[in-house]
């Protein structure tokens, strides 16, 4: 007998995996949570239904959402997560020199446990002596921080639930009013294939807020579609300048500078979401 998890994600489209069992199961005070063993994936995280991160592709995601903000700006020293309690985005921001603190505020403190128990490679840094780990709501957190984060990283699930507020007008005015004055923002915004009308939404609120914006794309296997958007705000620094030519200090899977260069040449159907 084999066993298959689906995850519906649209009306119309369905992924689907075999599992091989499933690893934990529960339904926390904000979300449902399940850990599955996967043959093709190795561990996936499921939250709300919808896949977070997985053992084999999970480096894609957690590389793009951080470094092409960390190597836009000049010298990041206090870098803020909301969401990503798995903390893989928060071991590719202590792989950078400058980075003298790297702050999780995560609501769901059980993501962040189990986490630990089911996806060490991922969040093994959750431990390490530059890192604070805080459970409360991210939003209050930004309000009450004013010019205080080099670079900010929106790590949320989709617009549902306890993520709904991490899409609106008012949250990314907090976002501005939290980071210093040359300060970078990034946040996941699903899939142009999928997510079309959301894309163009964040664009157009994030644009009308940060004098630099731009959108980029990597293509993540497990997510909707395969081609997945990050959308940039900065103060000051436009991600296309960075030089290609920098040599990386630290090791990674799929971001290269080159590749930092080449994810904001958008194909045609994109940029037409952005107008």
């Amino acid at each position: 007998m084999e066993l298959w998890y689906t995850e519906k994600q649209t009306e119309n489209l369905g992924y689907s995996c075999k599992i091989t069992k499933t690893l934990h199961t529960e339904k926390t005070d904000f979300q449902d949570l399940d850990m599955i063993e996967t043959t093709q994936w190795g561990t996936m995280l499921v939250l709300d239904g919808m896949v977070m991160t997985t053992d084999k592709d999970e480096f894609v995601y957690h590389e793009m959402i951080s470094h092409v903000a960390l190597n836009t700006h000049p010298a990041p020293k206090k870098v803020m997560v909301i969401g990503g309690g798995d903390g893989g985005a928060i071991r590719e921001i202590i792989k950078h020199p400058s980075v003298e603190k790297a702050t999780l505020v995560e609501i769901d403190r059980r993501v962040v446990e189990l986490s630990k128990e089911y996806l060490p490679a991922i969040s093994c840094a959750l431990d390490h002596p530059k890192v604070e780990v805080l459970y409360e709501d991210g939003i209050k957190h930004i309000k009450e921080r004013k010019n205080y984060y080099d670079v900010i990283l929106v790590d949320s699930t989709e617009p549902i639930g306890p993520a709904v507020g991490l899409f609106t007008v008012d949250f990314y005015q907090a976002v501005f009013d939290a980071l210093k004055e040359d300060g970078i923002m990034v946040a996941q915004s699903e899939s142009p294939f999928v997510n079309a009308d959301l894309i163009s939404d964040m664009h157009k609120r994030i644009s009308g807020i940060f004098p630099v914006t731009r959108l980029y794309l990597a293509s993540i296997p497990t997510y909707p579609s395969g081609l997945w958007s990050f959308t940039l705000g900065s103060k000051k620094h436009d991600p296309i300048n960075f030089d290609d030519s920098t040599k990386l200090t630290y090791e990674t899977k799929y971001y290269t500078p080159k590749l930092h260069k080449a994810a904001f040449q958008l194909p045609k159907f994109v940029e037409d979401l952005l107008k």
